[in-house]
């Protein structure tokens, strides 16, 4: 008799350690592991060019991981899985749960198809703390705010467990596809916009453990009060790690808890678990609000009169509005792929309140741009900064780029950085230069409107033209 043969269905868990669905497969002999890039399903969630090129770097982490033996495939698992299963006779097919609408219904139809055939299917999960039906209201709704939800969360679901350890002796299936199997998924663009990304970052499991291991000795001290102030290295920088499932929110809670405790840090830990439960909690709003990705959740905020000025879009994805914070953060997006969060607040509020851009042309230059983009993080992060989602901020809460500035870059040492053009400004000029005499431009060699543009717009005015227009649709 040939011994079972179990079919492993990465997706967002592109790692060995403390995945359940690579564990339970392993206690019941050989493994085929497989990967598919399901370009059709998603719809225009597919990944954007940055998780593109995240995803082909992970990928290949995996496949060495797996001594090259990980089968890579493109097109519709609903047509895919119950082929490979046949051709191979696998008896079982494991997966670790995904949350994301599209996810959820072919999800749903392909247990039901690989059951007929007679396939036993289990899935796991391996990407959250908590999943979207655990933390609930006591009438079995769900929160709508961050907090009840953390509160309920942390007293009354299960606290995480210890991560599982990489099983032992993996036997894994031949992969008969060529050194090229890579390549014919063909994630990279033919043009080399990349490589201010694979300077900033290292994608794969082993790249995402040196990120923890980096935060917990030189970040986590300073994270309470640091993580707001985006020159700092203060805040751990593994959202895409999160995202791609190459560390498990459990590892880096559980590791963030036990260095806290040796370092007498607790509170800072705690903190830094509160920032992961955001993330828990904008997946469990997408799963109970599908909506969430395309529609506002106030639905109020259908009748707001948003513009389509494309010139204003652009100066704003490009970073040229004249507000260096603003500027500073889209450098950053577009060279590395990534941006503090303190800055996309500001950004999206720019854009959203200042420019009167809807927040779903924010959503989607992220989604194109950010290595970490998430669905539930994105969209809910979008809607939280226009007013429009669940514990939104208060549409009238209109962040300032330059007291922003002011207050969380005093020095204004991350304008420098990505806004080089304003490196001679000194400290107390350089965030609002529109302002700054014009023998203190002229000698740190700014040129308004040449080497460094006007602000597009007024931020004094267009707070009032938001605050008005908020008028109109509040009743």
């Amino acid at each position: 008799m040939s011994p079972t043969l179990s079919i492993v269905w990465f997706r967002q868990d592109l790692r060995l350690r403390d995945n359940p669905a690579l564990t339970a497969a392993a206690g019941h002999g050989r493994i085929l592991p497989v990967y598919i890039l399901d370009d059709a399903n998603p719809g225009e969630w597919r990944p954007g060019a940055a998780s593109r090129w995240w995803l082909q770097q992970s990928l290949a982490a995996l496949d060495a991981s797996l001594d090259g033996k990980l089968w890579l495939l493109t097109g519709d698992p609903l047509e895919l899985l119950p082929q490979l299963a046949a051709r191979h006779g696998a008896t079982h097919v494991f997966w670790n749960r995904c949350y994301e609408p599209w996810h959820v219904r072919r999800d749903r139809q392909l247990k039901q198809v690989l059951t007929h055939d007679g396939l036993t299917v289990t899935s796991s999960n391996g990407s959250l703390i908590w999943e979207p039906w655990t933390s609930l209201k006591d009438d079995g709704t769900p929160y709508r705010v961050f907090t009840p939800f953390y509160r309920n969360a942390r007293g009354n679901c299960a606290a995480p467990g210890e991560p599982l350890q990489k099983p032992r002796n993996l036997a894994l299936a031949d992969c008969p596809q060529g050194a090229d199997k890579l390549a014919r998924l063909d994630l990279m663009p033919g043009i080399r916009w990349y490589d201010g990304l694979a300077t900033n970052w290292t994608p794969g499991e082993d790249g995402a453990h040196n990120k923890l291991r980096y935060f917990l000795e030189h970040g986590l001290a300073d994270y309470k009060d640091g993580r707001d102030f985006p020159a700092r290295r203060a805040v751990s920088r593994l959202s895409p790690h999160l995202h791609f499932g190459e560390v498990s929110p459990t590892q880096a809670w559980q590791a963030a808890a036990r260095r806290g405790a040796q370092d007498g840090r607790e509170q800072a830990t705690e903190h830094f678990q509160r920032e992961l439960a955001w993330r828990e909690f904008s997946y469990s709003l997408l799963y109970h609000f599908p909506q969430l990705t395309n529609r506002n959740m106030n639905e109020r905020f259908d009748a707001f009169p948003w513009t389509r000025e494309k010139k204003l879009l652009q100066a704003w994805q490009r970073g040229e509005t004249g507000l260096p914070l603003v500027d500073a953060g889209m450098r950053e997006l577009w060279e590395t792929g990534y941006m503090h969060n303190r800055v996309r607040m500001v950004v999206g509020s720019f854009l959203v309140k200042n420019l009167l851009h809807h927040w779903l042309d924010g959503a989607r230059w992220f989604w194109d741009t950010l290595v970490d983009a998430d669905l539930a993080n994105n969209t809910a992060s979008w809607q939280w900064v226009a007013g429009c989602g669940a514990d939104a901020a208060p549409y009238f809460r209109i962040f300032n780029p330059v007291t922003q500035s002011q207050r969380f870059d005093p020095d204004g040492d991350y304008i420098r950085r990505f806004v080089p053009e304003l490196k001679d400004l000194p400290a107390r000029y350089i965030h609002e230069p529109s302002k700054v005499p014009a023998g203190v431009l002229s000698e740190a060699g700014v040129v308004l409107g040449k080497n460094y543009p006007k602000p597009v717009v007024s931020l004094s005015q267009t707070r009032e033209r938001a605050l008005e227009a908020y008028q109109r649709i509040k009743g």
